[in-house]
Protein backbone atom coordinates (compact mmCIF):
# COMPACT_ATOMS: atom_id res chain seq x y z
CA UNK A 1 0.00 0.00 0.00
CA UNK A 2 2.20 2.47 -1.48
CA UNK A 3 5.11 0.99 0.81
CA UNK A 4 4.37 3.01 3.69
CA UNK A 5 3.86 6.87 1.83
CA UNK A 6 6.81 6.77 -0.29
CA UNK A 7 9.10 9.71 -1.86
CA UNK A 8 6.62 9.88 -4.70
CA UNK A 9 3.66 10.04 -2.69
CA UNK A 10 5.07 12.41 -0.31
CA UNK A 11 5.83 14.91 -3.09
CA UNK A 12 2.39 14.58 -4.27
CA UNK A 13 1.04 15.14 -0.67
CA UNK A 14 3.51 18.10 -0.22
CA UNK A 15 2.47 19.94 -3.84
CA UNK A 16 -1.40 19.12 -3.13
CA UNK A 17 -0.95 20.92 0.39
CA UNK A 18 1.14 24.25 -1.30
CA UNK A 19 -1.51 24.49 -3.72
CA UNK A 20 -4.19 24.28 -1.39
CA UNK A 21 -2.74 26.56 0.99
CA UNK A 22 -1.43 29.40 -1.22
CA UNK A 23 -4.55 29.45 -3.45
CA UNK A 24 -6.91 29.65 -0.10
CA UNK A 25 -4.74 32.40 1.36
CA UNK A 26 -4.87 34.14 -2.36
CA UNK A 27 -8.54 33.93 -2.55
CA UNK A 28 -9.13 34.67 1.32
CA UNK A 29 -6.89 37.83 0.75
CA UNK A 30 -9.07 38.91 -2.55
CA UNK A 31 -12.51 37.54 -1.58
CA UNK A 32 -12.91 39.00 2.15
CA UNK A 33 -12.21 42.51 0.60
CA UNK A 34 -14.46 42.33 -2.04
CA UNK A 35 -17.40 40.92 0.02
CA UNK A 36 -17.41 43.58 2.35
CA UNK A 37 -16.91 46.32 0.17
CA UNK A 38 -20.05 45.04 -2.31
CA UNK A 39 -22.58 45.01 0.54
CA UNK A 40 -21.52 48.55 1.75
CA UNK A 41 -20.81 50.26 -1.48
CA UNK A 42 -23.47 51.37 -4.03
CA UNK A 43 -23.57 52.01 -7.57
CA UNK A 44 -25.62 51.36 -10.39
CA UNK A 45 -26.11 47.73 -11.62
CA UNK A 46 -24.97 46.14 -8.12
CA UNK A 47 -27.56 43.82 -8.33
CA UNK A 48 -25.78 42.66 -11.59
CA UNK A 49 -22.19 42.40 -10.15
CA UNK A 50 -23.95 39.93 -6.92
CA UNK A 51 -25.96 38.02 -9.58
CA UNK A 52 -22.50 37.71 -11.32
CA UNK A 53 -20.60 36.48 -8.04
CA UNK A 54 -23.41 34.23 -7.53
CA UNK A 55 -23.35 32.69 -10.82
CA UNK A 56 -19.48 32.51 -10.47
CA UNK A 57 -20.18 30.60 -6.88
CA UNK A 58 -21.86 27.86 -8.75
CA UNK A 59 -19.60 27.66 -11.72
CA UNK A 60 -18.51 23.99 -12.87
CA UNK A 61 -14.66 23.88 -12.36
CA UNK A 62 -13.69 22.00 -15.46
CA UNK A 63 -15.27 25.48 -17.23
CA UNK A 64 -13.16 28.01 -15.35
CA UNK A 65 -10.06 25.28 -16.11
CA UNK A 66 -10.80 25.96 -19.47
CA UNK A 67 -10.83 29.47 -19.29
CA UNK A 68 -7.50 29.58 -17.66
CA UNK A 69 -6.08 27.09 -20.43
CA UNK A 70 -6.97 29.30 -22.86
CA UNK A 71 -5.64 32.19 -21.06
CA UNK A 72 -2.24 30.66 -20.44
CA UNK A 73 -1.91 28.25 -23.42
CA UNK A 74 1.03 28.77 -26.23
CA UNK A 75 -1.44 30.90 -28.74
CA UNK A 76 -3.82 32.52 -25.68
CA UNK A 77 -3.16 36.25 -24.26
CA UNK A 78 -0.78 34.89 -21.93
CA UNK A 79 0.75 32.10 -23.13
CA UNK A 80 4.50 34.20 -23.36
CA UNK A 81 4.61 33.51 -19.52
CA UNK A 82 5.02 30.07 -19.94
CA UNK A 83 2.55 29.04 -17.00
CA UNK A 84 0.43 26.05 -18.29
CA UNK A 85 0.95 22.74 -16.62
CA UNK A 86 2.71 24.43 -13.73
CA UNK A 87 2.03 24.77 -9.64
CA UNK A 88 1.17 28.25 -10.46
CA UNK A 89 -1.27 27.64 -12.92
CA UNK A 90 -3.19 25.28 -11.29
CA UNK A 91 -3.71 28.12 -8.05
CA UNK A 92 -4.80 30.68 -10.58
CA UNK A 93 -7.90 28.42 -11.26
CA UNK A 94 -8.26 27.28 -7.99
CA UNK A 95 -8.49 31.23 -6.81
CA UNK A 96 -10.65 31.73 -9.49
CA UNK A 97 -13.01 29.32 -8.63
CA UNK A 98 -12.83 29.83 -4.59
CA UNK A 99 -12.65 33.98 -4.73
CA UNK A 100 -16.34 34.33 -5.43
CA UNK A 101 -17.19 31.39 -3.05
CA UNK A 102 -15.68 33.57 -0.26
CA UNK A 103 -16.64 36.61 -1.84
CA UNK A 104 -20.39 35.67 -1.98
CA UNK A 105 -20.21 34.35 2.05
CA UNK A 106 -18.84 37.17 3.27
CA UNK A 107 -21.24 39.64 1.49
CA UNK A 108 -24.01 37.75 2.79
CA UNK A 109 -22.99 37.86 6.29
CA UNK A 110 -22.21 41.47 5.64
CA UNK A 111 -25.66 42.46 4.16
CA UNK A 112 -27.51 40.82 6.61
CA UNK A 113 -25.55 42.26 10.04
CA UNK A 114 -23.77 45.34 8.67
CA UNK A 115 -26.77 47.59 9.19
CA UNK A 116 -26.84 46.99 12.65
CA UNK A 117 -23.39 47.10 13.55
CA UNK A 118 -22.83 50.65 11.36
CA UNK A 119 -25.46 51.97 13.66
CA UNK A 120 -24.02 50.94 17.18
CA UNK A 121 -20.57 52.13 15.74
CA UNK A 122 -22.26 55.18 14.57
CA UNK A 123 -23.78 55.85 18.06
CA UNK A 124 -20.84 55.44 20.24
CA UNK A 125 -18.77 58.08 17.99
CA UNK A 126 -16.43 55.25 15.90
CA UNK A 127 -14.40 56.52 13.16
CA UNK A 128 -14.96 54.41 9.62
CA UNK A 129 -11.58 52.69 10.32
CA UNK A 130 -13.29 51.85 13.64
CA UNK A 131 -16.50 50.91 12.10
CA UNK A 132 -14.60 48.46 9.93
CA UNK A 133 -12.32 46.66 12.45
CA UNK A 134 -16.00 46.42 14.66
CA UNK A 135 -17.62 44.74 11.65
CA UNK A 136 -14.98 42.36 10.75
CA UNK A 137 -14.78 41.35 14.44
CA UNK A 138 -18.71 40.75 14.61
CA UNK A 139 -18.30 38.81 10.78
CA UNK A 140 -15.63 36.43 12.10
CA UNK A 141 -17.24 34.00 12.23
CA UNK A 142 -18.76 34.09 8.93
CA UNK A 143 -15.54 35.14 7.63
CA UNK A 144 -13.71 31.70 9.32
CA UNK A 145 -16.55 29.59 7.60
CA UNK A 146 -16.40 31.38 3.89
CA UNK A 147 -12.55 30.49 4.27
CA UNK A 148 -12.98 27.05 5.63
CA UNK A 149 -15.65 26.66 2.56
CA UNK A 150 -12.85 27.67 0.33
CA UNK A 151 -10.14 25.48 1.65
CA UNK A 152 -12.61 22.46 1.40
CA UNK A 153 -13.40 23.15 -2.37
CA UNK A 154 -9.73 23.82 -2.74
CA UNK A 155 -8.59 20.39 -1.32
CA UNK A 156 -11.49 18.65 -3.18
CA UNK A 157 -10.72 20.12 -6.77
CA UNK A 158 -10.44 17.79 -9.75
CA UNK A 159 -11.53 18.76 -12.98
CA UNK A 160 -10.18 22.42 -12.98
CA UNK A 161 -6.41 21.48 -11.80
CA UNK A 162 -6.64 18.44 -14.54
CA UNK A 163 -6.80 20.65 -17.57
CA UNK A 164 -3.91 23.58 -16.42
CA UNK A 165 -1.81 21.19 -14.70
CA UNK A 166 -1.85 18.00 -17.06
CA UNK A 167 -1.67 15.89 -13.68
CA UNK A 168 2.27 15.28 -14.74
CA UNK A 169 4.30 12.94 -12.61
CA UNK A 170 6.55 14.40 -10.26
CA UNK A 171 5.19 17.83 -11.30
CA UNK A 172 1.48 18.84 -11.08
CA UNK A 173 0.33 15.49 -9.84
CA UNK A 174 -1.66 15.99 -6.96
CA UNK A 175 -3.76 13.64 -4.51
CA UNK A 176 -6.85 14.14 -6.48
CA UNK A 177 -5.82 13.56 -9.25
CA UNK A 178 -3.66 10.83 -8.09
CA UNK A 179 -6.72 9.60 -6.72
CA UNK A 180 -8.75 9.79 -10.30
CA UNK A 181 -5.78 8.21 -12.04
CA UNK A 182 -5.82 4.98 -9.95
CA UNK A 183 -9.03 4.77 -10.25
CA UNK A 184 -8.61 4.73 -13.83
CA UNK A 185 -6.37 1.99 -13.34
CA UNK A 186 -8.71 -0.07 -11.30
CA UNK A 187 -6.13 0.04 -8.54
CA UNK A 188 -8.95 0.48 -6.10
CA UNK A 189 -7.51 0.05 -2.95
CA UNK A 190 -4.87 2.21 -3.36
CA UNK A 191 -7.11 5.02 -4.40
CA UNK A 192 -9.04 4.36 -1.36
CA UNK A 193 -6.04 4.47 0.86
CA UNK A 194 -4.77 7.93 -0.62
CA UNK A 195 -8.31 9.04 -0.04
CA UNK A 196 -8.32 8.08 3.05
CA UNK A 197 -5.08 10.18 3.43
CA UNK A 198 -6.88 13.22 2.18
CA UNK A 199 -9.44 13.07 4.81
CA UNK A 200 -7.33 12.86 7.61
CA UNK A 201 -5.22 15.64 6.43
CA UNK A 202 -8.08 17.58 5.93
CA UNK A 203 -9.31 16.70 9.33
CA UNK A 204 -5.73 17.99 10.90
CA UNK A 205 -6.04 21.20 9.07
CA UNK A 206 -9.66 21.66 10.68
CA UNK A 207 -8.34 21.16 14.28
CA UNK A 208 -5.47 23.21 13.79
CA UNK A 209 -7.21 25.99 12.50
CA UNK A 210 -10.39 25.51 15.26
CA UNK A 211 -7.73 25.31 18.21
CA UNK A 212 -6.14 28.85 16.62
CA UNK A 213 -9.48 30.70 16.52
CA UNK A 214 -10.42 29.59 19.74
CA UNK A 215 -6.67 30.79 21.36
CA UNK A 216 -7.78 34.37 19.60
CA UNK A 217 -11.37 34.24 21.09
CA UNK A 218 -9.39 33.77 24.66
CA UNK A 219 -6.87 36.93 23.76
CA UNK A 220 -9.38 38.82 22.51
CA UNK A 221 -11.74 38.06 25.82
CA UNK A 222 -9.09 38.44 28.08
CA UNK A 223 -8.63 42.14 26.56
Amino acid sequence: MFELLDREILGIITLTLRMTLLSTVISTILGVPLGLWLDHAQFRGKHIVVLINRTLMASPPVVIGLVVYLLLMRNGPFGFMGLLFTLEAMIIAQVLLLTPIICGIVYTASERNSSHIRTFAKTMGASKFQTQVLLIKELSNEIYFSIITGFGRAMSEVGAIMIVGGNIRHHTRVMTTTISLLRNRGEINQAIFLGIILMLIAFAVQLIAGFLRKRERRINENF
